[in-house]
């Protein structure tokens, strides 16, 4: 219910703040953007004029900075990545998952990359190199390489036992996943049956098969129709040998449905999801030339 509600006042927010911003009280201005969700903040950077845009991005809290990049289209990222300092940069990276990372990390500068590959632990620089590996339009472009995992000949108490000393799970974790010593992966284990079920059972007599795993090569387009029709939350993604690599979260395939759709209206209207509509009217109209000159040809023969 909440957050049903946080939803039908989102455009009631991000109205107050537009008049906000067209009076000038740059105070409560700061406090109202800061309220709102990244995803609600870069939209409405998006729909700002470039010199409001501006504005607008040096009131965001610098811990807000590295989720708003990840929403923003290409070239609006583009034009925020370029206004700040490389610690600012660096400082904005810190925190996000690794898909999240790799998402964004070929748009920084090559001096931010090498501090952000630098400032992180071997695994997990080991971690954004597999994601990277794969091509970003792919489950293995995709993934999460933050999952649980548990050996088949586990009981369920021991499992239980580890999941309480570890303290915390990965976002959306709805299943553990089961592989071999050599991380093939076997099968998948419901919390809900964890918590349910004898403590004496092991992991191999509870894993289900329902859902076969992932390819890493599969196109991300494929992987969210799978997620509809299956109802899925997440899912394991292997390779080819069937080596556990990640898993995929349902609010990484929104994020591609969503762009499908955005993509399938602008390009009715010959625009890019990845361009500024704000951006300066020589730069807009050498990219629409091609698209207006098809359109213009046709008129005539019509």
């Amino acid at each position: 219910m909440t957050a049903a509600l946080e939803q039908e006042n989102a455009p009631q927010r991000l109205q107050a703040l537009s008049a906000a911003l067209h009076d000038g009280t740059l105070l409560q201005m700061r406090k109202m953007l800061n309220g709102l969700h990244p995803a609600e903040i870069a939209h409405l950077l998006e729909s700002l004029p470039i010199a409001q845009r501006e504005l607008v991005w040096e009131l965001v809290d610098s811990e807000h900075e590295g989720d708003v990049l990840l929403h923003v289209n290409d070239e609006v990222r583009a034009t925020l990545i370029r206004q700040m300092e490389t610690h600012e940069l660096v400082a904005a990276t810190e925190g996000l998952a690794t898909d999240d990372l790799a998402d964004i990390l070929h748009d920084l500068p090559e001096a931010v990359i090498s501090q952000v590959l630098q400032s992180m632990d071997a695994q997990d620089r080991e971690r954004l190199e597999s994601v990277l590996s794969y091509p970003e339009n792919t489950a293995g472009g995709l993934m999460n390489t933050d999952t649980v995992t548990v050996r088949a000949d586990v009981t369920v108490d021991v499992v239980l036992r580890y999941l309480r000393r570890r303290g915390q799970l990965p976002p959306m974790t709805d299943s553990l996943f089961v592989v071999s010593r050599d991380d093939k992966y076997q099968g998948t284990v419901a919390l809900g049956d964890l918590l349910t079920h004898d403590p004496a059972m092991t992991m191999g007599e509870l894993m289900t098969h329902d859902y076969e795993a992932i390819l890493a090569l599969l196109p991300d387009t494929d992987v969210a129709a799978m997620f509809e029709y299956r109802n899925l939350i997440s899912a394991p993604v292997i390779n080819d040998e069937g080596r556990l690599l990640g898993r995929i979260t349902i609010d990484d395939v929104v994020d591609v449905i969503r762009d499908e759709a955005e993509h399938s209206l602008l390009s009715m209207a010959g625009l890019k999801e990845e361009e500024d509509m704000f951006a300066p009217v020589i730069t807009s109209t050498r990219r629409g030339a091609v698209w207006l000159g098809v359109n213009l040809l046709t008129a005539f023969l019509a």
